[in-house]
């Protein structure tokens, strides 16, 4: 008897037929990666929450960078983490703050060779961790923050940054950061815009790796969106299409796949998404108890994220999916 589902089947039979017939092929092009640099240390200092992931020193920092360039990886984003803050995020925009030295000494070193963006945020940098301007009450001002975005992008630019990502959530920002850097000569710098960022549960190791924690218990979630919902992610990604955003983002990756797949088909610019932090712990801490095979599952995910539709993924394993990609 033939069965008409066989012919999927024979194609399935060897590893040379399934990469023959194979709908998504993860690329070490489809990486970046996200990249920590902490003030005022001498040595870099392991991530307890990130397995294998660190808070670089500036030498470090750049030696990770270089190796990325050897692995063909087109981008990084950066993340500083500075040895003061304050409530208005100070060190954000200071043009000797950490990631702003950080950007000239790579674009001094690998400009031109990889992609140099530039997480846009005050958390890392407010005593109160939220990721804007803080009112005597504790509510985040919105209008108040888009001023500070704008002088943010605008020494990121000067510093080398080729992109700046914008992921405090706030209405406007796209259109502040834009009206700024095009005004200061900066037009050619690009905007991420994390688009579509979560008040997910699973953020937790990266607050680790940036020392952030939201002032009196508090949490984001009267500006970042509601997982529950999916609608107001296309209508919020939009919005930031129309104020000059380049690129759009999904944040996080693997939950959030249907949010990442409507959004490819219904805007015209690149869409990324973020395999954040909880989803690189969670795949760490299976495969050291032996649960999973941790380069298997990675690998599946990554790909999962690219056949819903992502331009590019930034995840943690970016270095590890790239040696494995390459080699």
């Amino acid at each position: 008897m033939a069965f008409p589902a066989r012919r999927l089947r024979r194609l399935r039979r060897t590893p040379a037929l399934r990469r023959l017939v194979a709908e998504t092929d993860l690329r070490v092009d489809d990486l970046v990666a996200p990249l920590f640099v902490r003030e005022g240390i001498d040595e870099p200092r392991p991530i307890s929450s990130l397995p294998g992931v660190a808070q670089h020193t500036l030498d470090s920092l750049e030696a990770e960078a270089k190796h990325l360039v050897s692995l063909g990886v087109p981008g990084l984003i950066l993340f500083g983490v500075p040895e003061r803050k304050d409530a208005v995020g100070s060190g954000a925009s200071d043009p000797d703050g950490i990631v702003q030295v950080a950007l000239r000494r790579l674009s001094d070193t690998v400009g031109g060779e990889i992609v140099l963006m530039a997480d846009l945020c005050l958390d890392e940098y407010t005593d109160h961790g939220h990721c804007g301007l803080v009112r005597p009450g504790g509510t985040v001002d919105n209008d108040a923050t888009l001023e500070r975005y704008g002088e943010v992008a605008l020494a990121q630019a000067r510093a080398g940054a080729d992109v700046v990502a914008p992921s405090g959530m706030m209405d406007g920002q796209v259109g502040a950061i834009r009206g700024a850097l095009d005004d200061d000569g900066f037009a050619e710098t690009a905007i991420l815009a994390y688009s579509a960022k979560y008040a997910s549960g699973l953020y937790g190791p990266f607050r680790e790796a940036v020392d952030v924690t939201i002032a009196g218990g508090g949490d984001r979630r009267s500006y970042q969106q509601d997982w529950r919902n999916g609608t107001e992610a296309v209508a919020e990604t939009l919005l930031d299409v129309a104020e000059g955003a380049d690129m759009v983002m999904v944040k996080p990756a693997v939950t959030y796949l249907d949010v990442l797949s409507a959004l490819v088909r219904r805007v015209e610019v690149p869409v990324a998404a973020y395999h954040v932090s909880g989803e690189y712990s969670m795949i760490r801490a299976a495969a050291e108890r032996g649960w999973i095979d941790g380069e298997a599952v990675m690998l599946e995910q990554l790909t999962a994220i690219k056949r819903a539709g992502a331009a590019f993924i930034l995840t943690y394993f970016a270095t590890e999916a790239a040696e494995l990609l390459g080699g």
